[in-house]
């Protein structure tokens, strides 16, 4: 009878952080079993930047401050989050916090805002490329905080590369029915990219 009550109760998440990419890498993580992951609204990202998901742990505070400023990765059950504290593209931070990741043909790719040029370009407004100076960088952040592009992460080197229409079309080159639907695409933006990405076996 126990044992029949324990198959009926619900199992707990699994819950792993990786200290660094090399750990992420080789699946070397600690289990621990006190997080919780709140997605950040719209206010926190114009206010303070960063990425979308807070993870933290309500019961440890010297954990939360690990998870925020040292942890590299957390997965949860299947789902595994990068601290963007952590992440770089080129010379540029991607702010604090985690953001959500998909795994596959054995790479990782996560959904961040956009910085730099390349990142930015098809996703910029159109008046905030006439303004120049502080005014106009405000101008520029204010409107892409809400918006996602996806990056690469190279977990051998720590590095990230913006995932953009030519390197989605090397991801696509053994899927002709799906580039050939790729190519009519217009944008970079994350939510076109992740169709494609879910779709990469």
């Amino acid at each position: 009878m126990c044992i029949l009550l324990l198959f009926a109760l619900p199992s707990a998440a699994q819950q792993i952080v990786y200290g660094s990419a090399k750990a992420l890498a080789e699946e070397r993580g600690d289990t621990v079993s006190t997080l919780r992951v709140e997605r950040r609204t719209l206010n926190q990202l114009y206010l303070m930047g960063g990425a979308d998901y807070r993870i933290v742990s309500s019961s440890n505070p010297s954990l939360s401050r690990y998870l925020r400023k040292r942890c590299y990765a957390v997965r949860i059950d299947t789902t595994l989050y990068v601290n963007c504290h952590k992440m770089r593209y080129k010379r540029y931070r991607l702010g604090g916090w985690y953001a959500p990741a998909l795994e596959r043909k054995g790479r990782i790719f996560y959904a961040a805002q956009p910085v730099g040029q390349a990142a930015t370009k098809t996703l910029t407004p159109i008046y905030a490329q006439k303004l120049r100076g502080e005014v106009g960088d405000a101008i520029q952040a204010s409107g892409l905080v809400n918006k996602r592009v996806y990056y690469e992460l190279d977990v051998e080197t720590g590095r990230s590369y913006f995932v953009d229409k030519e390197r989605m079309r090397e991801l696509l080159s053994g899927h002709p029915a799906l580039l050939q639907e790729f190519e009519k695409e217009i944008s970079e933006a994350a939510e076109v990219m992740v169709k494609y990405l879910l779709r990469l076996e």
